[in-house]
């Protein structure tokens, strides 16, 4: 769960982001928003790391030598020797972030990973177990489109052991708690005549109808287009793909005083859920 753990499973760390401006609803009688207005979504938000709930889980070892993901997109198996060699997917991330990954056995219980893309370094982590091995600290840096490098930390705890003889970061980790800035957290919206347009400060964007129609994503390699659904005045249905294959379901609902957004997001690549709330800046 890098710095796109969700929308590269991207609200940042998270995995999505989200940005939108201030709005004060105002209500039609029948207690919806006046056709007039502007929509709740129009303005900027910051993800609550607090909020965050993650419901799946992580699985990779470093045995014998080898580095092994198995809950990479696709699977990961290279020699833990240091070098650069040749993937087609990233820690968490899943193709196509990365093209060329090393590892690197710091001691017993800590590992440094590093990953590149067409030659440049795009990611860091550094994964570090509890001495008595129950959590999992993974501190993470990370290079966006637009050149800015962003960086956190987020702790697992385990839920499987590791093998005999294996580093003891090995096992199955489900994450709890994200350190992430808040200020990195953050996506802007602004709403069109008949639907969306979203940016953040990674340098992703796109600009959508409610038709449910495939429109391009700008900025993200692993996401090519995306759709979008309005539930109600208060609930938008966000589908990004990857060459038509859907990678997210993210829902997104204003609460009525228009100050918190609630967003949940299913990561079909990796079967996870994960959810939080934002605030309104």
């Amino acid at each position: 769960m890098g710095q796109k753990l969700v929308k590269r499973i991207t609200w940042g760390s998270f995995a999505l982001v989200v940005a939108l401006g201030p709005f004060s609803p105002a209500r039609a009688q029948d207690g919806g928003l006046s056709a007039s207005r502007e929509s709740p979504f129009n303005g900027t938000w910051r993800a609550n790391n607090r909020s965050m709930r993650y419901q799946g889980s992580n699985h990779f070892s470093l045995l014998n030598g080898i580095w092994r993901c198995d809950t990479c997109d696709p699977k990961i198996a290279i020699k833990a020797d240091g070098h650069y060699h040749a993937i087609n997917g990233s820690l968490y991330f899943g193709a196509p972030y990365a093209d060329a990954e090393s590892v690197r056995e710091v001691n017993d219980r800590s590992i440094e990973i590093t990953d590149k893309l067409k030659g440049k370094v795009v990611a860091r982590n550094k994964l570090t177990a509890s001495e008595d091995g129950r959590i999992l600290t993974t501190g993470w840096s990370a290079i966006s489109n637009n050149g800015d490098a962003n960086s956190g930390t987020f702790d697992s705890e385990r839920i499987e052991g590791a093998p005999a003889g294996a580093n003891k970061v090995s096992g199955e980790w489900h994450p709890i708690k994200t350190n992430t800035t808040e200020d990195e957290v953050t996506v802007t919206y602004k709403d069109t005549a008949d639907g969306l347009a979203m940016s953040d400060p990674a340098g992703d964007s796109y600009t959508a109808k409610f038709d449910g129609n495939e429109y391009p994503f700008r900025g993200d390699p692993g996401i090519t287009s995306v759709s979008l659904k309005k539930i109600d005045e208060y609930t938008t249905e966000e589908t990004d793909l990857r060459n038509g294959k859907v990678v997210a379901i993210c829902h997104m609902t204003i609460e009525r005083d228009g100050k918190m957004m609630k967003v949940t997001v299913e990561d079909k690549t990796h079967n996870a859920k994960i959810s939080w709330t934002a605030d309104k800046l």
